[in-house]
């Protein structure tokens, strides 16, 4: 291992533990999965965005985790960009739609898939924290 400019070894100054190698990628996937990011089998949520205490295979405490308002955040800017894309698009298609078509349609989607999205973002920045070695994990 390298030792960082304050002459700690590992990286970014994260003690690493011989045996607990935390690949990004793999947590990452996992963790979109809503599983755990470690195992991969247990799951990451008791309820809708309710995280559990522990992984039921492993054994991981997840209870460090601090993901708070991040996931909307990233929902929100998700789903805008693909609305505001698809907003432009039709109104530089030429044809003439009536606004209460758009209500009917974007305001649907503005609530719909920021909620389908959340458990899998949420769970991408559980797995984050976790493989980056944050918050106590």
């Amino acid at each position: 291992m390298s030792k960082d400019h304050d002459g700690r070894e590992g990286s970014h100054g994260a003690a690493m533990v011989e045996g607990d190698a935390r690949s990004l990628g793999p947590a990452m996937l996992n963790g979109l999965r809503c599983r755990c990011p470690r195992c991969g089998q247990g799951k990451l949520f008791r309820r809708y965005l309710k995280v559990a205490a522990r992984c039921e295979n492993c054994g991981l405490d997840f209870s460090r985790h601090r993901a708070d308002d991040l996931p909307a955040y990233v929902a929100i800017t998700i789903v805008g960009h693909i609305l505001v894309v698809g907003l432009m698009h039709f109104q530089g298609s030429g044809n003439d739609i009536a606004p209460a078509i758009y209500l009917a349609v974007l305001i649907p989607l503005a609530i719909i898939m920021p909620l389908a999205m959340l458990p899998s973002i949420k769970g991408g920045i559980v797995a984050l924290q976790w493989s980056r070695r944050m918050y106590g994990f």
